[in-house]
Order: C-alpha cells, then sequence, then structure tokens
C-alpha cells in the first residue's frame, strides 16, 4: 500500500487531504510542524510527501531540501502546497527540486490527479516481477533430475478453548472517526441547531454547517447530497487562505464572502474568532434573503460557540 506523508499546520487541510485520500488504498500519516515532519520521514518511509509551503518552524522548501538531501530517500517525490502560486513559488520550488506545486484552497480531484501521477513510479517499482519457471536439479552423473522430496505436511492445528475473560465495566461510547469528543454531552452549540434549521428552511437553501476553524463539525442541517464534514472543512480551508490575504492586504479579518458557480452559490460567514458558517444555495434569488438572516443571528451563533 502506497503511503502519503502530509504536513500543514492546518488540521483542516490535513482533513481534507485524508478524505480526498480515503478509500483509495493510501496510507495518510500527518505531521503538524516541519520538525515532526522530518521525524515522520524518517520513521514511516512515505511514497510522497505533500507539504504547506507556509510552516510555523520549516517551511516547505526546506522540507524538500532535506528530503532530496536524504542518503537513501532522495527519490521520493514533494508536492509542495500554496496558497499563493505564483513565479517566484514555482522558481523557489524548481531550486528545492519539489515535483510539483498545488495551489491552495484545491478541488479533491487536483490533488488525487498529481498524487497518481507522482505515486504511478513507486507503484510500477513495487510490483512483482513475474517468476521464471525454476529449471531442475540434475543429477551429478547421469543427468537425469534429481527427485524431488515432497513437501513436509503440517499437523493439524488444535484450537484452544478461549480462556475464561472477566467481565469489565461498560466503556463510555467514543466518537465517531474525524469527530473530537466534546466535553460535554451536548456535541453542538446551544441555539446553533435552531439556527440552522430555520436557514436550511428558506426555500433556495440546500445546507447550512457550523464547523470551528480547523474544519471540525459542530451542527449541520442538510437534506442534499452533500457530506456536511466534508463542506464545512473545505470551507474552513478556503476561510483561512482568505484570511491570510486579508492580513497582507492590510484588510484585516475576514468577516464573509460570496462565492459563485455553474450551479448554485456559498456564502460564508466568520462566527467570532471561533467557528466558521457555510450556507449552501440552489437558488441565487434568495441570496438577499439569507444575509438579512446571517446579520440577524451572527450575535446569537457567537455567544452560542
Amino acid at each position: 500500500m502506497a503511503k502519503v506523508l502530509v504536513v500543514d499546520d492546518s488540521l483542516s487541510v490535513r482533513k481534507v487531504v485524508e478524505r480526498a485520500l480515503l478509500g483509495r488504498q493510501i496510507e495518510v500519516v500527518c505531521a503538524a510542524t516541519g520538525s515532526e515532519a522530518l521525524e515522520r520521514f524518517e520513521r514511516d518511509e512515505p511514497d510522497v510527501v505533500v507539504c504547506d509551503v507556509v510552516m510555523p518552524d520549516r517551511d516547505g522548501y526546506e522540507i524538500c531540501e532535506y528530503v532530496k538531501r536524504h542518503p537513501r530517500l532522495s527519490q521520493t517525490p514533494v508536492l509542495l502546497m500554496s496558497g499563493i502560486v505564483n513565479d517566484e513559488v514555482r522558481a523557489r520550488a524548481a531550486r528545492a527540486q519539489s515535483s510539483d506545486v498545488l495551489s491552495k484552497p484545491f478541488a479533491a480531484d487536483d490533488l488525487l490527479r498529481k498524487l497518481d501521477a507522482l505515486l504511478a513510479p513507486a507503484a510500477r517499482a513495487s510490483a512483482p516481477a513475474e517468476a521464471a519457471p525454476a529449471a531442475p536439479a540434475l543429477s551429478g552423473t547421469n543427468g537425469h533430475a534429481a527427485p524431488v522430496a515432497p513437501p513436509p505436511v503440517a499437523e493439524p492445528v488444535v484450537p484452544r478453548a478461549p480462556e475464561p475473560v472477566a467481565p469489565r465495566a461498560a466503556e463510555p461510547p467514543r466518537p465517531a472517526a474525524g469527530k473530537r469528543a466534546a466535553p460535554a454531552p451536548a456535541a453542538a452549540p446551544v441555539g446553533s441547531s435552531a439556527i440552522l434549521a430555520q436557514f436550511a428552511a428558506i426555500d433556495g437553501v440546500q445546507w447550512a454547517v457550523l464547523v470551528d476553524r480547523e474544519g471540525f463539525l459542530l451542527e449541520a442541517s442538510t437534506d442534499s447530497a452533500v457530506d456536511p464534514e466534508i463542506a464545512g472543512a473545505l470551507s474552513a480551508c478556503l476561510a483561512e487562505s482568505s484570511d491570510g490575504l486579508g492580513r497582507e492586504l492590510g484588510r484585516g479579518a475576514l468577516q464573509g464572502m460570496i462565492l459563485e458557480y455553474e450551479h448554485g452559490m456559498v456564502v460564508l460567514y466568520s462566527v467570532g474568532a471561533a467557528a466558521l458558517l457555510a450556507i449552501g444555495l440552489g437558488e441565487p434569488s434568495v441570496l438577499g434573503k439569507v444575509r438579512y438572516y446571517a446579520k440577524k443571528t451572527l450575535p446569537e451563533l457567537i455567544q452560542s460557540v
């Protein structure tokens, strides 16, 4: 099974990559810092490294250079991720011998296409060679094949009766994969469920999700085919890069954004510094109603989170 090391200080980005590779027969290992990435690289020896350019301790270029100088694993391809992909970024990536650069935020199909191309040589190298038929062993005198001893017959294994196990106390239910355990019995913030349900009740609204800034789903109201966890994680990833753009341009923190697509719209709102509200619209005509209700209910959502 192929192995991919994902390096990003954003939990939401790591979660998006893990979900994109789910069911692809690819093992995913993650690192949140450059130092951790180097340790995981030595220990896990991945087939591909997917690394963010901007990291808190070591940037992606340094990690890529480390990989390319490695005495045994220098052939490991490195896919760099960057919120800004321009000539300077491409030039630095080329000097670090990166295999490719992926623009953030990214679609799952773009990531899979690049990884498939990078993993193809490793898959061919690890494919078992077709075994050639073994030549018969010859005796030393008459040239006839020497008799081959029959393989030993394995003795039947008699299963042992299981030893009695003392009953143990019932454990509390574990949280579902991809979700953090809530400290209180109520997993969702107080009042958020009713607010999201009212958004979803508006004609033309397909779904509404509330996530924290790391992309963990807090609450969802959707009857569509959209996976709320994926919608929330991708929205958090987009909001994170947009926050960075606002800081670079001196515009302050992100308050909200309206995204227009071929088949509908997505509206994002910051819920204070802790969470993010994402709403999917099938009809652009309801945008005004959604914006009015968001302005009215955002103070309540901020208090709830």
